[in-house]
């Protein structure tokens, strides 16, 4: 009986809490005001790596859309209303005769580190169609109104070219409707208003040399590189978004799972 008295007094004295938590074991406790942040955060995250995700896709389908159409040979321009987005990037053949009095140059062209055009002739087809045709690039003069000259060849004529679909969407510099031959975008429904030309709502990229001119060669020059669809970017954006929400994700685990305090000795 001494013996236990003195051994209850001796961990009485060392201030021994046989009751006191086990300071290792993590218990979790998530408030609530954190928590819903913490979902809507989540929640936010993940959503915007979806949509970096599906418009990721979307240029990947592109891509391939352009090498398949790129290793095809020429086909003639279809007659009947098509699906234009399926004949992005096809390479097409157009009989036609070029509408020299309605040629425009498009502004702010760069080729090779110099200024310059991008020469658009309307095609007149057989069919009472016209088709614009992006003939190539030229050099700008010496000052703003001095124009090159780029004219079409007369006659029939059979262009080769890569079907292309301009941006709907664009930045101008001026509100009004383009005047005279100098514009700063390419816009065929733009064009068919101005011109009242029945345009197809497509531009061809002339690749090779024309069939049936008589003329001299022109001088423009047709560099056409592959687009940049921009899938790397959305990839990396979409990974980056990810992350987010597995950070948040982490950093909610880690401080709701909490240590317990030692209690105090009794």
């Amino acid at each position: 009986m001494e013996q236990c008295k003195q051994f209850g007094g001796t961990s009485r004295s060392a201030g021994i809490n046989m009751n006191a938590p086990d300071p290792s074991v993590r218990r979790f406790r998530p408030r609530l005001l954190p928590t819903m942040a913490t979902v809507v955060g989540i929640a936010l995250f993940v959503t915007a790596g979806h949509w970096q995700q599906g418009r990721m896709e979307q240029k990947e389908a592109l891509r391939a859309q352009f090498d398949a159409a790129s290793a095809n040979p020429p086909v003639t321009l279809p007659a009947e209303p098509v699906d234009w987005d399926a004949w992005r990037y096809r390479l097409v053949a157009a009989d036609g005769t070029f509408d020299a009095a309605r040629q425009i140059l498009v502004d702010n062209k760069i080729e090779d580190g110099r200024a310059g055009y991008h020469v658009v002739t309307p095609l007149m087809l057989a069919d009472d169609r016209a088709v614009l045709v992006d003939r190539g690039w030229i050099a700008a003069g010496e000052t703003r109104a001095q124009l090159p000259q780029a004219a079409p060849p007369a006659g029939p004529v059979t262009v080769q070219g890569r079907v292309n679909i301009p941006a709907a969407h664009y930045v101008e510099l001026a509100q009004s409707a383009p005047a005279g031959a100098v514009w700063q975008n390419l816009d065929p429904a733009r064009f068919a208003a101005a011109s009242g030309l029945p345009v197809l709502p497509i531009v061809l990229e002339q690749t090779a040399p024309l069939i049936g001119s008589t003329g001299a060669a022109d001088k423009l020059v047709r560099n056409w590189p592959a687009p940049d669809f921009g899938i790397e970017k959305h990839r990396i954006y979409m990974v980056q978004w990810y992350l987010f929400a597995a950070t948040a994700a982490g950093l909610w685990l880690f401080f709701n799972l909490r240590r317990p305090r030692e209690g105090r000795a009794s």
